[in-house]
């Protein structure tokens, strides 16, 4: 038997006579000829049955083949110009090694629910692939990108004891005679870590219990949150627009030809190149208000103004130094201005909005307690976290970037329910 071979390695086999194995993505005829597309997972190549090629059983079993069946093709590779591939298979035998029946996606449109409905069976189009491949890239180029910088990676845990940014947003579970809650962030560990390692990352899912069905919004989803000691807010959001033109660029680099299939405008992301502009949250206020809305100071954005403000620039915007009492209790203050937070939001251009949300810690014992008693939260649940302020505390900083909100504004995706495998919503827990 022929060497059998991934179709993403046909290109190196040109004349060569090879055996692929894969599914039937879609199917035409024209006479002595059968056209059968087929996908492996690696790429997807047309393969033509010619009736003087082959037995009158394969011509016939090539005709009959059903769409996502399982196949054993045996053919020669050869050059064809018009193929994304740039090759075809010219079938010399085909065997059905399982025979699918009445497969529910077909080429006609179908609504979105149904779609969600078949989520197993979705990822297997074209559409899905090349959304999946980027994200793939992204999580590749997030891992280079603090790797390469001497980051080391922490995992936090997924069960914790309490709230990290809000106790209205959690998933809560039984943990033996106690009640545990699933992680909103790891970025509270990560400053245990950072004080322990100097700069380290965490990098896995996290979970929001907002109910919110708004297109930028998924309940579990994963997070990349790195967390340096010895770096201040300018310094932080240089790290961040490095670390976002470095994925982007990435993403453009290797896999342009998914960003193609997806019709992305490649212009918008060719602009990503630092220095991204940077506006305090006072003058964003004052943006919004030039533009009719007239969201009164003090209050955080919502999508529909942080689509106004990214709309003036055509690349990522930094907003910083938010109102203090916009942000969670472990945000320093500024000490120009005690009322608002060493903070920064990163929006991403075409109404995305925020892809980064981070900035300094409070570093002082006693401050940082008393905003724990401000927000009615428990010192005791916080014991070993103040412990950092009191063994060697140093100013520090970090941030989380959203893997999914990434990736739908790097496809230009009109929902996030399309970044991950299987998205979890509010109405949504299957399959």
């Amino acid at each position: 038997m022929p060497d059998r071979i991934w179709i993403e390695e046909v290109k190196k086999r040109e004349g060569e006579t090879v055996t692929l194995k894969g599914w039937l993505y879609n199917k035409r005829s024209s006479g002595k000829l059968h056209f059968l597309q087929v996908r492996d997972g690696t790429g997807l190549i047309q393969c033509v049955v010619f009736k003087g090629d082959v037995s009158p059983e394969v011509f016939e079993r090539s005709g009959k083949v059903t769409q996502e069946s399982a196949v054993e093709v045996c053919g020669v590779v050869r050059k064809d110009e018009r193929s994304p591939l740039g090759f075809e298979l010219g079938v010399t035998d085909l065997k059905v090694l399982h025979s699918a029946q009445d497969y529910p996606i077909g080429p006609k449109e179908h609504g979105v629910a149904f779609l969600m409905d078949h989520r197993h069976l979705w990822l297997r189009s074209s559409r899905q692939h090349a959304v999946l491949r980027v994200r793939h890239e992204v999580i590749r180029a997030v891992r280079d990108f603090f790797d390469g910088k001497g980051f080391t990676l922490l995992d936090a845990p997924i069960f914790t004891p309490n709230a990290c940014e809000g106790t209205t947003t959690l998933f809560s579970t039984e943990y033996f005679d106690r009640r545990a809650y699933l992680t909103q962030s790891g970025q509270l560990y990560n400053e245990a870590g950072a004080m322990a390692f100097g700069k380290v990352y965490c990098f896995g899912p996290t979970f929001r219990a907002e109910k919110s069905k708004t297109r930028r919004h998924l309940t579990e989803f994963w997070m990349v949150e790195p967390e340096m000691a010895f770096c201040d807010l300018e310094e932080n959001m240089d790290l961040a627009e490095e670390f976002v033109e470095f994925i982007v660029q990435r993403v453009l680099n290797h896999r342009s030809q998914e960003l193609a299939y997806l019709k992305r405008d490649l212009d918008v992301l060719q602009k990503v190149r630092r220095p991204f502009p940077r506006i305090s949250y006072d003058e964003a206020i004052d943006l919004l208000h030039r533009q009719g809305n007239d969201l009164p100071w003090g209050k955080d954005f919502g999508g529909d103004e942080e689509t106004l403000i990214s709309s003036a620039f055509d690349r990522p915007v930094m907003v910083h130094r938010y109102p203090a009492r916009c942000k969670a209790f472990y945000m320093k203050n500024d000490p120009e201005k005690s009322d608002l937070s060493l903070c920064v939001d990163m929006l991403a251009p075409e109404g995305y909005g925020e892809i980064i949300g981070g900035g300094e810690r409070e570093d002082d014992y006693d401050r940082l307690l008393a905003k724990i008693r401000e927000q009615g939260l428990s010192p005791e649940i916080f014991t070993w976290y103040l412990d950092l302020r009191k063994y060697g505390s140093v100013p520090h900083s970090g941030f989380g970037l959203g893997i999914e909100r990434a990736v739908a504004w790097i496809c230009g995706l009109k929902h996030v329910r399309e970044t991950i495998p299987f998205p979890r919503m509010m109405e949504r827990l299957t399959p």
